[in-house]
């Protein structure tokens, strides 16, 4: 059977050929930009059996409402993140959704450390002066000096696939870890770490056993050098602990003035006004963002204040933009790939054509 697939960008051609190598038509829309929502709700009309999303697409109610009659059997998400599907609308008219968690797991967390890094070395204004011209010479200290990373306290807040993959990573850094995580504390994995913390020391790695425990979370960011996100997005009324603007003013002069805060989780996790006062006033030493409340940044966003420079290093929400990460063709690799084996486990109804068994779909309970 030919099926018909309309794909709002661009994913990564080598994966999307898997579709066409079927003999399925694949219509892809061709620019930056994501395609205007009456252009999605015509091809959805025009009797597409798949439906490739991205964050940028809004899948509400209409979408599910037009798609439930014109047959629409399956929506896959290019993201992890959900937050534009209505999962009650897609639950109510029995469209399976799927994501492509997992694969972007260490692509993230090695980002979220990367830039953990420049905010506490200061890298910017050091490539800064290179690229302009007025490095003149050397100087032991001002306005160059940064923070080390080395054997400081980490706190991890949310310790789900990134954040234990964000954890492994600060071992090999002589980190102490501390978590929190109000849904699971995973103690097996804390256990094991512990034991690769005390190899590590035994073998004369370090100098001293690091150590890693659960904590509250206003003793993580107390007793923290680095404090890290990574969480869910809920709201009030979604969750018994909502993160919506989890760290908003009273949390963040909480922290220490040396401490730094790390962003690669949502951007409404964080209150940016908040953010943009405790900077100014000192009651963190810096912050490194790669999501924000709005995306693209708004022009007149606090967050832009020139005097915020040295102190807050930002980026465009691309923790998970490696090159494997994003356009591997291979479920277990690509975001890419997984978003064409979802769509191929639904229309050539495998694991017995029960979406509640098919591995990428979201809203299994709808079935």
């Amino acid at each position: 059977m030919s099926y018909r697939i309309y794909a709002t960008c661009d994913i990564g051609q080598e994966a999307l050929d898997r579709l066409r190598q079927k003999g399925w038509s694949l219509e892809v829309y061709d620019q930056i930009e994501p395609p205007p929502k009456s252009l999605v709700l015509e091809k959805i009309r025009s009797g597409i059996d798949a439906l490739i999303t991205t964050l940028r697409d809004s899948i509400d109610e209409e979408v599910f409402s037009v798609g439930a009659g014109a047959g629409l059997k399956i929506i896959a998400q290019d993201a992890v993140g959900f937050d534009n599907i209505d999962r009650a609308s897609a639950n109510r008219h029995k469209i399976p959704f799927s994501n492509t968690a997992d694969v972007l797991t260490d692509a993230t967390a090695e980002f979220a450390f990367l830039i953990m890094g420049c905010a506490a070395r200061k890298t910017w204004p050091s490539e800064q002066m290179v690229r302009e011209g007025t490095w003149s010479t050397w100087h032991p200290h001002q306005p160059w000096l940064g923070d080390e990373v080395t054997g400081r306290i980490m706190a991890v807040i949310g310790t789900g696939r990134i954040g234990k993959s964000f954890i492994k990573k600060a071992v090999g850094f002589d980190m102490d870890v501390l978590c929190h995580d109000p849904a699971f504390e995973d103690l097996k994995f804390i256990d094991s770490v512990r034991r690769v913390m005390e190899a590590r020391h035994r073998e004369g790695f370090v100098k001293r056993v690091q150590t890693i425990r659960y904590a509250s979370l206003e003793e993580c960011l107390r007793q923290a050098d680095f404090v890290t996100l990574h969480v869910n997005l809920t709201r009030p009324g979604e969750s018994a602990s909502p993160t919506f603007h989890l760290m908003d003013e009273t949390r963040l002069r909480l922290m220490k003035p040396s401490a730094y805060l790390v962003n690669t989780a949502r951007g409404p996790v964080v209150s940016e006004s908040a953010l943009a006062k405790a900077l100014l006033e000192g009651w963190i030493a810096g912050a490194a963002l790669d999501v924000f409340e709005t995306e693209p940044l708004p022009a007149d966003s606090p967050l832009r204040d020139e005097r915020l420079t040295l102190k807050l290093r930002m980026f465009h929400h691309f923790a998970s933009a490696g090159r494997a990460t994003r356009l591997s063709p291979d479920p277990d690799v690509g975001m890419a790939g997984r978003v064409v084996q979802a769509i191929i486990d639904v229309l050539e109804k495998r694991y017995g054509g029960d979406p509640k068994k098919m591995p990428y779909v979201v809203n299994r309970e709808a079935f």
